[in-house]
């Protein structure tokens, strides 16, 4: 056995799994109310119209500086990687349909964004507006939005009531931004009633957002700075599935008494802290992240509390514990591993120390 790494892998390796929402498909059956098949196919001369798809309007990759006039039958608008500065509201006046908008690199700040220009868009599903200039989070949106995609901005603010009226809302993507602790206030979070996926990675947080929303499934903090978490957090979060925290600052000291012990988390990353010793868990867990921590030993009652008592045989008869996966390595574990501890580890589908 190697002195610093080995592999044991007792099973197959399960991939991660990710709980999203089934995002309803907006290329649904086009409702005779919303256009007929007499409707103007005048098509923007910037942009490509598709016969075979008359709802979209392709205008990718040309240059454009402006948004040009959108046709009334247009449900998908695709914008990205253009230099759009502004977003007014004359060019949606009859863009009624509209479902998703992509806006992804362009040069949009918050001053360019005409007040009532995407509020106005009473049908809209999905908003991209990845990697532009904006400073906050734009406001006011309409109430339908059910994904908002922001990452790689230079957002630092959240206005407050921004989100008060997206209760439709269930992805709500801030990676790679400038947050820092301050951005928030206890009710920045209201009314995101549906919210089911929250990625606020690659920040500038040193401490757990406040309040989330209580339908929260997907908590992403990445690379961040965080330091600790507080006693109680998770209950007003019950539903989080995956909860990721890789890449922060924190330690033994900075976790609640009871750790991770929450039923409802399935997938928990803490790859890339401090940690010394492995956190409490629940028994409903299926995947740990411990790697590149500072983890000397491991508490085999931890990981797998009924192991000590049941040879490897009897996880056959669903006495085991639900973990699956865990990882290890990266640590300073030192051979040879203890017997009841390789016990444990039988119980596993597969580990990585």
């Amino acid at each position: 056995m190697a002195a610093t790494i080995s592999f044991i892998i007792w099973g197959l390796f399960i991939t991660d799994t990710v709980w999203t929402r089934s995002v309803r498909q907006v290329s649904e059956v086009h409702d005779p109310e919303d256009w007929t098949v007499h409707h103007d196919f005048d098509c923007p001369r910037e942009c490509f119209c598709p016969p075979s798809f008359p709802t979209a309007l392709y205008c990718e990759n040309r240059g454009l500086k402006e948004i040009p006039a959108i046709p009334s039958r247009i449900w998908y608008l695709y914008l990205e990687n253009n230099l759009i500065e502004t977003i007014p509201e004359k060019p949606f006046e009859n863009a009624t349909q509209l479902r998703w908008i992509n806006l992804n690199k362009n040069k949009i700040t918050n001053y360019g964004i005409e007040k009532g220009a995407l509020s106005q868009l009473k049908k809209l599903l999905f908003l991209f507006l990845e990697d532009n200039e904006l400073e906050e989070v734009p406001s006011p949106l309409p109430r339908s939005l059910e994904q908002l995609q922001l990452a790689r901005n230079k957002v630092s603010r959240i206005p407050q009531g921004t989100f008060s009226n997206l209760e439709n809302l269930t992805l709500l993507d801030l990676q790679h931004n400038k947050l820092v602790d301050n951005a928030f206030q206890r009710d920045t979070f209201k009314g995101l009633k549906n919210l089911m996926q929250l990625n606020m990675a690659k920040n500038a947080l040193k401490n757990m957002p406040p309040r989330l929303p209580a339908n929260t499934m997907q908590l992403f903090l990445d690379n961040n700075s965080i330091e600790g978490i507080p006693e109680n957090y998770f209950n007003v979060i019950p539903k989080v599935a995956f909860l990721r925290l890789n890449h922060n600052k924190l330690s033994d000291a900075g976790l609640p008494s009871s750790g991770f012990d929450v039923s409802s988390i399935l997938d928990l990353q803490l790859s890339y802290n401090q940690l010394t010793k492995v956190p409490r868990i629940s028994a409903h867990l299926q995947h740990l992240h411990l790697d590149h921590n500072r983890i000397q030993s491991v508490n085999v009652s931890v990981i797998c509390p009924t192991s000590s008592a049941l040879p490897a045989e009897h996880d056959s008869f669903g006495y085991g514990p639900h973990l699956r996966y865990l990882r290890l390595d990266g640590n300073d574990i030192k051979p040879p591993i203890p017997m009841d501890l390789m016990t444990c580890f039988r119980l596993l589908q597969a580990v990585v120390i």
